[in-house]
């Protein structure tokens, strides 16, 4: 099940504080922007729904973290999530297997940036497109959602991880080309 939504802003922020859980408002509470606030905030209420629409549960969901941090629904082993969050937009994507997803801005292209994450392939296609910004996130979100359903994050090698890593994953832009978000789950139909 995948939940997406660009209601940041228009959503009750004080009202929330009561429907999720004291362990998500205590690091919501630790960020200091409130754009950084809802976002978190937004996430976990996304999760919520898919947890009441995809797995009937109503219970306020509590995390656990495996060895690099990666999140888990405590007394729900078989039920996989992954969140991620930019400034426009946030995703929750729920599964039976692992799985991760990331989304990320379209911003301009940073070339030294590109080269500290991609390799010479990624590079060319980067270079190569007719929107490199767009080309670059496109490969970035790959790579997170990759790394994010292993649980590992970005504690590997950033450069081969599409490579070293080969699972399914779909890209999508949104319409405005403003974002990009890739998930990957063991049963992408590609």
């Amino acid at each position: 099940m995948v939940l997406l939504t660009e209601d940041i802003w228009s959503f009750n922020l004080d009202a929330a504080w009561q429907e999720i859980s004291g362990q998500r408002r205590e690091y919501a509470l630790k960020y200091r922007t409130e754009l950084d606030r809802r976002l978190c905030v937004r996430a976990y209420l996304l999760l919520c729904e898919g947890l009441r629409k995809g797995y009937g549960i109503t219970s306020v969901p509590l995390f656990e973290f495996g060895k690099y941090g990666k999140p888990m629904l405590v007394g729900y082993p078989d039920i996989h999530f992954s969140i991620s969050h930019c400034p426009e937009a946030v995703i929750c994507v729920l599964d039976d297997n692992p799985v991760g997803v990331d989304i990320e801005l379209v911003s301009s292209f940073d070339e030294q940036v590109a080269r500290y994450a991609m390799n010479q392939e990624e590079l060319r296609q980067i270079k190569s497109s007719l929107r490199p910004d767009v080309e670059f996130a496109c490969l970035w979100t790959r790579k997170e959602a990759v790394l994010k359903q292993s649980g590992f994050g970005l504690s590997d090698n950033v450069k081969e991880v599409l490579t070293a890593h080969p699972l399914p994953v779909e890209t999508f832009i949104s319409r405005n080309l403003h974002y990009v978000y890739s998930i990957c789950r063991a049963d992408c139909n590609l």
